[in-house]
């Protein structure tokens, strides 16, 4: 774009599901639901990894700060969300856009960064198990926790502070119930190839990069657990395996289709759609995914339950 001498904006106006009209209240109802299962079952993914012994493994110090990082990741969005979908003309100043996009980009890349050392502590538990304990040492385990935190904290950073210092006139109107990367970047009133350019580069590294490691990482396991004798010994390894897998899949595979598409094949329905599992739906399923069928995290609870009840 063009810069313009135009009214500067001072807020926009988030379209949202606006458009969705008597569908907003059921909307509002089902977002609030799926908000408080990914509380509630989150929270206790937390209190479960922190009370229980039986829990002290890397694999549940990884899991605990996912669902921290979910709960955090899931409130910068959804609250909001609820809000707006009860507001006629639903608006959210510049600081608190910026704010909330800062808030995304961090908690998002930290998720993906977190995935990805999660793969990696099943790929040493099973592809290196005489190293493991090595690994995966506490002291390891902690330093990539707080790397994912940090890529988080410096591409928030970096992403808002070159978005928000170019110049907002007229145009207001975000076709989005969030302030992500992308939208606010249409809305821009100079030239945003630099901005364009910065989104694919942390797209291709934080969010490519680390699915094609994650991926490196179970073709190696895959290979391992071919070579192991009982089908047994497969079954349980598949089992330890699949849940981590899954949530990987829904939350890449809807990340990569929404930040990789060209805008001219870009429809604004479908990147809401989208941005709705990545941010609402992907959450809640992390407690139900990582507690079905895990014989030590159920077992943990009804220890739990036993001692307190």
């Amino acid at each position: 774009m063009e810069a313009s001498n135009g009214t500067a904006v001072t807020e926009f106006v988030l379209l949202g599901f606006s458009g969705f009209g008597y569908l907003q209240v059921p909307l509002f109802c089902g977002v609030l639901c799926i908000y408080l299962v990914t509380l509630l079952g989150n929270a206790l993914i937390i209190l479960l990894t922190l009370a229980d012994s039986a829990l002290e493994l890397p694999m549940y110090f990884f899991l605990r700060h996912f669902s921290v990082v979910e709960i955090l990741y899931t409130t910068t969005i959804v609250p909001r969300m609820l809000v707006d979908l009860l507001s006629s003309c639903p608006t959210i100043p510049l600081a608190s856009c910026f704010t909330q996009l800062y808030f995304f980009a961090l908690f998002g890349i930290a998720e993906c960064c977190l995935l990805t050392a999660m793969a990696y502590d099943r790929y040493a538990a099973i592809c290196r198990p005489l190293h493991y304990t090595t690994l995966m040492r506490r002291g390891v385990c902690v330093r990539m926790v707080g790397a994912s935190y940090l890529m988080g904290i410096v591409t928030g950073t970096t992403h808002s502070i070159c978005i928000f210092t170019l110049p907002f006139h007229d145009a207001n109107t975000i076709h989005h119930f969030l302030c992500d990367i992308l939208p606010v970047l249409k809305l821009a009133s100079a030239s945003t190839f630099w901005g364009e350019v910065g989104n694919l580069a942390v797209t291709i590294a934080f969010i490519v990069t680390p699915f094609l490691l994650i991926i490196a990482s179970y073709a190696c396991i895959l290979i391992t657990v071919l070579g192991v004798a009982t089908s047994q010994e497969r079954q349980k390894i598949f089992s330890t395996c699949s849940s981590h897998l899954f949530v990987v899949m829904l939350f890449f595979g809807t990340g990569t289709v929404a930040y990789m598409r060209p805008w001219a094949d870009s429809s604004q329905d479908t990147d809401q759609i989208l941005a709705f599992f990545y941010t609402v739906v992907t959450p809640m399923f992390n407690p139900f995914v990582y507690t079905w069928r895990n014989k030590e995290v159920t077992g943990a609870m009804r220890r739990l339950m036993k001692r307190h009840l």
